[in-house]
């Protein structure tokens, strides 16, 4: 597809800015920041726009919003760009109104991807449930219509999207009744749930249940705080959109009290006194006196929480969690003699995230902290000038999925802020 001359010319000045304020940098700029428009987006015959995640040729909710975040700010000026944006909304749109419990879906009805013990469906790629999947295109809609004016989006499709969505965390609230269950025989533990496909149990607390991580790692217990904090915030801004776009203003109202009982029991469950740290969030929780005390490099995180908007940087709780999460108390935080930071059980054991390290960066308040994060990020791709999934903090020529445009986009976010931010000034 065409490349949006807009696009061209900030990817030469992101490249300029940086061959003199940082140039380790420089060889990265334009071709993270591009990567997603010259290799991942494929624009469909009815409009819709279809985002694969890079050497995956599947399309996830999660992914495909931020993979185009960086483009807003562009497309109001820019009417290809924005037909484009438009064709990622309507796609999450139908894709949640086919299946809200999947994660990733095919282009059409072609039968690729996983066959699971759960509903399928030939559209979906994998039905893995992960709450922040169903986040994801409700903040996407939002930022859109913010970056843009374009009001076009506020379709049918879109209004019954906010319904189900919300339909579907009210339900999760008690996953006893939901008829969801999800198992994947021949597989790593990681990649199916237990008792009989609905997890292990939980009771109530006002947050919604989720089956998976954003890393597609299922959960120890149900209730994932980071993917709870973005629930939060999504919804807040689904409750904007119902009343403001659509005048549903019954659907805002249970937008609004729904996001309130998850925050209420975020506050009531998901936070633990730690011995070294004292009160900090955990990761997951199930509501009967379990709480898991990690992080995972994935996002929504709890690295993560300003990011999505559930908290400011200085807040003191999430500054506490923060240093949990980034210390050895992490059992994913890792550090060797290239590098160190956040990594996941989803990649072999002692190897950090490129999204991670960014992470770090776009989330703190300290100068010294992001130009070391900086550092690492420029002598940890092995040459390639992309970001990686995972690597060897001891050789960072040893690392998981070359092509993976998230990690690529979520650079270029950083290097944009630093420069629109006066970080170098």
């Amino acid at each position: 597809m065409k490349i949006p001359v807009s696009l061209t010319a900030y990817a030469q000045e992101l490249t300029a800015f940086y061959r003199a304020k940082y140039p380790a940098l420089a060889p990265l700029a334009d071709v993270c920041f591009l990567n997603t428009v010259q290799t991942t987006l494929q624009p469909l015959p009815d409009g819709r726009t279809f985002v694969i995640t890079g050497d995956i040729p599947a399309m996830w909710l999660r992914d495909s919003s931020a993979q185009v975040r960086n483009y807003l700010a562009f497309s109001r000026e820019d009417a290809d760009l924005r037909a484009w944006l438009k064709g990622v909304i309507t796609m999450q749109a139908r894709c949640v109104l086919l299946d809200p419990y999947a994660n990733a879906f095919n282009a059409e009805a072609n039968q690729q991807g996983f066959h699971d013990r759960t509903e399928q469906n030939d559209s979906v790629w994998e039905r893995k449930y992960e709450v922040d999947s169903l986040c994801a295109p409700i903040l996407l809609a939002s930022e859109y219509a913010r970056a843009t004016g374009d009001a076009s989006i506020f379709d049918d499709d879109l209004h019954r999207m906010l319904v189900r969505i919300t339909q579907v965390f009210r339900c999760e609230q008690h996953h006893e009744n939901s008829l969801y269950t999800f198992e994947r025989d021949d597989c790593p533990p990681s990649d199916t749930l237990t008792n009989h496909g609905k997890g292990t149990p939980v009771g109530y607390t006002g947050m919604t249940w989720s089956g998976f991580r954003p890393s597609d790692d299922a959960c120890n217990y149900g209730y994932l705080i980071p993917s709870n904090m973005m629930a939060v915030v999504a919804l807040r801004s689904a409750a904007a959109m119902a009343a403001q776009r659509f005048g549903d203003g019954k659907l805002a109202l249970e937008c609004n009290a729904l996001a309130a009982e998850i925050d209420e029991g975020i506050r009531r469950y998901g936070i633990v006194t730690h011995p070294t740290y004292g009160e900090i969030y955990s990761y997951e929780t199930d509501g009967l006196g379990h709480w898991l005390l990690m992080d995972d490099a994935n996002a929504p995180s709890l690295l993560a929480a300003p990011y999505i908007g559930y908290c400011a940087a200085d807040d003191p709780l999430y500054l506490r969690t923060r240093r949990f999460v980034l210390s050895a108390d992490n059992p994913y935080y890792h550090q060797g003699s290239c590098a160190k930071g956040v990594g996941s059980p989803h990649t072999p054991e002692g190897y950090i995230w490129h999204i991670g390290i960014v992470m770090q960066a776009l989330t703190s308040t300290d100068s010294e902290e992001v130009l070391h994060c900086l550092s690492m990020l420029a002598h940890t791709h092995d040459g390639t000038c992309f970001m990686h999934e995972a690597f060897d903090p001891n050789n960072p020529s040893r690392y998981t999925r070359p092509w993976f445009a998230w990690a690529n986009t979520l650079l270029a976010s950083l290097l944009i802020k630093l420069k629109e931010d006066g970080f170098f000034a």
